[in-house]
């Protein structure tokens, strides 16, 4: 009979790779609260009609059917969450976050689920650091979620960071430039791909973003967007430019940035780096003015990204960064059986109440000393505590430290202070 595996596109996170995920996650935690953000728990299930609304049946959950959905006997549809935003919103909506002082800002991490071809930090099940600014249309706001983006892969260690950018307008001025566009590819619509054809019909804006071949060419000429902004949306812009040259931060407006998601509306960004593959893109976001209406709640303009952990640790990894010590606690008691595996059994539980990380040497009847040793340095301990049948009835411990130098007989009552001194 063969094994079962996992599903295609699932992963095991295995203790190896939890020293990058423990960094990662820190990192977004300490950044979030040092910015104001509070954290937020969502379900990873939602009723369907949640981002039918919200994300839209233009996205590409929708048109390439990357959702996973239930269908309930009662006749409910249920989905599991393909990105945090709109349930975010509509948490925010349900509990009356609304009535805060505004704005709220919020922050989540935890996974999302998506059909979609598995690739290179990209899984079905992936996990995702999202931050949104609810409640707010000030530039400012953006230029704070940007900035926590920005700072997260900065202060990871990444190299060559900078901000894509663009304004993708709004319900005003939106359905000008998608006449534009439109009339600009009229004559050229042969030579779009049938993925392409599909989107000018359903979603225009995301032509601009075709990987398809020949579409470099083809959108040279295009109009861009940012010449085609109502009055509104154009001081906006300019205003978080003129923050970020305030700031002294680099960044590139880029007519084709439209990100894949119907809510965005103005801002849309994605910080790049250097170094890390074909794909230079590492998180993006950008505003979603209408989403609280569209999923019948009030006016509530917000901002906010989100960034996959995974892909930041494949980039970690393949840029060589050094982690922290591993969680492997740094002493190993060793004993010969019998009452010294008693006495063995009673010390470990001592330190751990104490505080002190400590690991039994198991062994079911007698063990050799030799053997133990082994374990201790293949678990890289730095202190091995041995009970013999002296120390047992003596009350000590002998302490081994495994970098080399003398072994230290110990009183047994002062165990705890002693790691705790020569452990600091």
């Amino acid at each position: 009979m063969s094994a079962i595996q996992r599903v295609k596109g699932m992963q095991d996170v295995l203790p190896d790779d939890y020293g990058y995920w423990d960094l990662v996650i820190e990192t977004a935690r300490n950044l979030a609260h040092r910015y104001g953000f509070q954290r937020i728990e969502l379900p990873v299930i939602e009723f369907t009609e949640l981002f039918a609304r919200g994300v839209g049946t233009a996205s590409d959950f929708f048109v390439q059917k990357e959702m996973y959905t239930i269908e309930e006997e009662d006749g409910s549809s249920l989905t599991l969450r393909p990105e945090f935003t709109a349930g975010v919103v509509r948490a925010y909506i349900e509990n009356g976050l609304h009535n805060w002082p505004q704005p709220v800002k919020l922050y989540s991490i935890g996974p999302i689920f998506r059909r979609e071809r598995p690739q290179a930090g990209r899984f079905r099940q992936h996990s995702q650091f999202n931050c949104e600014i609810i409640g707010e249309m000030d530039p400012a706001a953006d230029l704070e979620v940007m900035m926590v983006a920005m700072n997260l892969y900065r202060e990871l260690g990444f190299k060559g960071l900078t901000f894509q950018l663009n304004s993708t307008g709004c319900p005003v001025c939106k359905p000008r430039y998608v006449a534009v566009l439109q009339e600009y590819l009229a004559n050229d619509l042969d030579k779009l791909a049938a993925v392409d054809q599909e989107r000018l019909r359903r979603n225009p804006l995301r032509v601009l973003d075709s990987k398809e071949p020949g579409m470099d060419a083809l959108l040279a000429g295009v109009p861009h967007i940012i010449d085609h902004l109502c009055d509104d949306c154009a001081d906006h812009f300019a205003e978080l430019r003129r923050m970020l040259d305030a700031l002294g931060q680099t960044y590139t407006v880029n007519f084709r940035l439209v990100r894949g998601i119907d809510y965005y509306v103005k801002t849309v960004f994605e910080v790049w780096a250097q170094g890390i593959g074909a794909q230079a893109a590492v998180c993006g976001g950008g505003r979603y003015d209408g989403l609280s209406e569209a999923i019948g709640g009030p006016a509530a303009p917000g901002v906010g990204f989100g960034s996959g952990i995974e892909r930041i640790i494949l980039a970690l990894k393949e840029s060589g960064v050094s982690l922290p010590a591993g969680a492997q606690p740094p002493i190993l008691i060793a004993h010969f059986g019998g009452e010294t595996k008693m006495a063995a059994v009673q010390l470990v539980y001592e330190l751990r109440a104490a505080g002190l990380a400590a690991r039994l040497a198991f062994a079911r009847g007698k063990r050799s000393m030799k053997s133990q040793m082994r374990e201790a340095n293949k678990l890289e301990a730095r202190y091995v505590l041995i009970l013999g049948e002296a120390e047992v009835a003596e009350q000590a411990v002998m302490v081994r430290p495994m970098a080399g130098g003398e072994q230290v007989r110990v009183p047994r009552p002062e165990i705890a202070a002693y790691l705790r001194g020569v452990l600091a």
